[in-house]
């Protein structure tokens, strides 16, 4: 599980910073990628990038402002002239199926694929044996919403020593194991999973936010996360011009994931005012002096999610 950021500016891009859009790259776990926001640029990004629009199963959309969907038909088109076919899933906020449906049509895409386009106003969206997807509303002057990715505990590892000492080689006994199911030895005896597999292995809790003013709805997707992606847009001195715009600040944003108990904070979502890395250091250093663990998101960063033990 890996976050890659391809846009971590504000509002428009600049130079240095595309508009928002995050992958989180799910190779291991299911041989996908799922997208977060795609505003204008991102399928140019992605060209600039190791992902592929094959590997793209599901799409999340945080609200309709241009700067987290104006990618997105071309994108769709993009990905369909490719010669994708596996289907593919779009969350987002009442208005994304009109508005995916209308460009669409109106500019005559060809799309030969199956698109699921599910509305939603908060709650569990998604959820398989693996993964579970939940939403919830921020505070901004659109709809917004975040979204916080579950990853499902998994079965512990098998214990060598206990294998040893039960007579067990590598074979076949030891995938049934491994998948849960009982073994049957020679002297008629049973040995259960639970006999040899260590302690569970806890899964990796991404929590990813649209555009927001603190809200309860921040606390609620952020709790215990290992992973917070939170806007900043400005900083603390413009605390009001924030706040007038609906937006959040980098202490804010500190302050977030204090209250959550994340174990990681990244900032992104900046105004193009902060041009470059050096004059984003002080919104890090105003988040660091409230959340020691916080970094800034950088356009095609790759930041491993690591599972807590």
């Amino acid at each position: 599980m890996e976050l890659y950021f391809l846009g971590t500016n504000a509002g428009v891009p600049s130079l240095q910073r595309n508009v928002t859009s995050i992958a989180l790259r799910l190779l291991e776990e299911r041989r996908s990628l799922w997208l977060f926001d795609c505003g204008e640029g991102t399928q140019h990004q992605i060209l600039k990038s190791p992902l592929k629009l094959s590997k793209l199963e599901k799409v999340f959309i945080t609200h309709m402002h241009g700067d987290h969907v104006f990618g997105l038909p071309g994108l769709l088109s993009s990905r369909g002239a490719q010669g994708v076919t596996a289907p593919l899933a779009i969350y987002g906020p009442p208005g994304i199926k009109s508005f995916i449906e209308t460009s669409l049509t109106i500019s005559q895409s060809r799309v030969p694929y199956t698109m699921d386009i599910i509305e939603h106003t908060g709650g569990v969206i998604f959820e398989d044996k693996y993964f579970r997807v939940e939403a919830a509303g921020l505070d901004h002057r659109a709809d917004s919403y975040g979204y916080r990715v579950v990853e499902k505990d998994l079965p512990g590892s098998l214990d060598p020593k206990r294998l040893e000492a039960y007579g067990l080689k590598p074979g076949p006994q030891y995938g049934k194991l491994k998948r849960g199911e009982s073994v049957e030895l020679g002297d008629g005896s049973w040995i259960h999973p639970a006999d040899v597999l260590l302690a569970p292995k806890k899964g990796r809790v991404v929590t990813i936010l649209g555009d927001t003013r603190p809200c309860p709805g921040v606390e609620v997707l952020a709790k215990d996360a290992d992973v917070l992606v939170h806007e900043a847009t400005f900083m603390e001195d413009l605390a009001e011009l924030a706040h007038e715009y609906y937006h959040s600040t980098a202490k804010q944003a500190a302050e977030a994931a204090v209250r959550g108990g994340v174990k990681s904070l990244f900032l992104t979502h900046f105004s193009s005012r902060y041009k470059d890395v050096e004059h984003l250091q002080p919104l890090l250093q105003e988040a660091k002096e409230v959340f020691e663990h916080t970094r800034l998101a950088e356009d095609f960063g790759l930041y491993p999610v690591q599972r807590s033990t």
